[in-house]
């Protein structure tokens, strides 16, 4: 009961509680953000959600748009700013999350939404983390690690959705705490040390990949 509709309910009813609450923290960081980096202030991007279904994810904005002399982008450690360093470690960058929260593309606990690029990468089983909703607050938290390996991370993600539970939330959301502390004292946001999935497994051979529905392979590199 509580998978099928008391979860759902519950992150409806804190989702808008945390959204009135958190207002003119957002409106700070907003600010902030306009004055140090400019606009836009909230970044978006396409990930996948529950289902395998597709939906734009909310954060706010931590990189510059800073570019070589030939006009291409830095890499993301070059381009992360000091504020947004320190919205990473605090998981503040995460809170305009809330909105997706409310309507239903995710939930206050549950597997990383990943980018949608990142489809055809994921193995068979590990698609498996896509039958619940995508969460702001992760499994892999339970690790009682600030950094976890694709592979730490999907099997966290695969063994909650077979062990979904209020217990296990409770449980998930107070390990995140912990985490949260450790973040903040080792720079979690000062760099990010994890290359992107599709970049991660580039050498893999594609017979070790899944196939989306009908064939088609989830997003595109």
């Amino acid at each position: 009961m509580y998978r099928y509709g008391i979860k759902r309910a519950l992150d409806i009813i804190f989702s808008l509680l945390a959204i009135v609450i958190l207002f003119p923290v957002c409106f700070i960081i907003a600010g902030i953000i306009y004055f140090t980096m400019g606009t836009p202030i909230i970044f978006s991007q396409e990930r996948i959600g529950k289902d395998e279904k597709i939906f734009l994810l909310y954060k706010f904005r931590s990189m510059t748009d800073a570019r070589d002399k030939d006009g291409n982008l830095l890499d993301e450690d070059q381009r992360i700013s000091k504020v947004g360093a320190v919205l990473r470690s605090l998981s503040l960058d995460e809170l305009p999350e809330l909105f997706c929260i409310l309507k239903g593309d995710m939930s206050f606990v549950g597997p990383r939404p990943l980018p949608a690029y990142y489809g055809p990468y994921f193995l068979v089983d590990e698609r498996r983390r896509h039958k619940v909703r995508g969460g702001l607050i992760p499994p892999d938290s339970l690790s009682g690690k600030a950094y976890t390996s694709y592979e730490e991370q999907f099997q966290y993600e695969v063994d909650y959705v077979e062990h979904v539970s209020f217990l296990l939330d409770i449980k998930i959301i107070f390990a995140t705490f912990r985490i949260l502390f450790r973040r903040a004292q080792t720079g979690y946001g000062d760099y990010l040390n994890r290359p992107h999935l599709n970049i991660y497994r580039k050498d893999m051979k594609i017979n070790e990949f899944s196939e989306g529905k009908n064939g088609d392979h989830i997003g595109s590199e």
